[in-house]
């Protein structure tokens, strides 16, 4: 029998360390849980997590991600306190910082679908719908991964996504510019893609937007693209 309920989690502003630590303890246990099930008479219900967090600023690159993408050397990045990973995730380099709304949904696909293109489509469209709360056309654009908008007549990502999934089971996620310090972007070339910009929420209105209430709209619209039940959880 199918779980389609999802635990939501917001563990405020982390380290990317911490909160990658936690992804992956929550994944590893999912996963336990599934090889476990292939013994049992009865079988298991498996969990799924929505993580909702605020990074202190990082830069993160994909398994395939291309290091000339990060235009700052070593000391560079300890003279301006930002943390650099290379992860177990797609897609190449991006940053993480304040202001930014990290989704990070750890679901067995086992409980909706089992079809990643189909996952990836409704991250993109719960955060396209989000946008459309504020009055902004969200879109994609074949072969680019990520939600983007038209913005003073250029093309710019709003929102980046990375994702990882064994047995099923993903982890990682997406990121949203809310209202986060683009200059941040300055430093690398975002997802080794040389002709578009990034943008936020706050720079496309010309003003803040509270956080929790982006975040409370991203939690209605994953529970209709995903047709699930979403319950907070401290």
């Amino acid at each position: 029998m199918k779980n389609k309920k999802i635990i939501v989690r917001d563990i405020g502003r982390t380290s990317f360390s911490d909160a990658w630590k936690f992804q992956e303890d929550v994944f590893q246990k999912i996963i336990d849980q599934k090889v476990q099930n292939r013994t049992l008479e009865k079988k298991i219900k498996t969990n799924n997590y929505l993580i909702f967090t605020e990074h202190n600023p990082v830069y993160t690159i994909g398994k395939s991600g291309d290091m000339s993408n990060l235009l700052l050397n070593q000391n560079q990045l300890k003279e301006k306190e930002i943390d650099f990973f290379k992860i177990n995730r797609g897609g190449d380099i991006t940053f993480h910082g304040p202001g930014q709304i990290m989704g990070y949904p750890i679901l067995d696909l086992d409980n909706f679908f089992t079809d990643i293109n189909l996952y990836l489509r409704s991250l993109e469209n719960t955060i396209i719908d989000t946008l459309s709360f504020y009055d902004i056309l969200g879109f994609t654009i074949k072969g680019e991964t990520g939600v983007w908008v038209k913005n003073q007549n250029q093309f710019k990502k709003i929102c980046a996504f990375g994702i990882r999934a064994s047995r099923w089971v993903t982890m990682h996620g997406f990121s949203l510019n809310v209202n986060s310090d683009l200059n941040y972007f300055n430093n690398i070339i975002p997802c080794g893609i040389k002709d578009k910009g990034v943008t936020s929420i706050k720079e496309t209105l010309n003003q803040e937007v509270d956080l929790k209430k982006v975040k409370k709209k991203i939690f209605e619209n994953f529970e209709k693209n995903f047709d699930a039940d979403l319950v907070y959880h401290d």
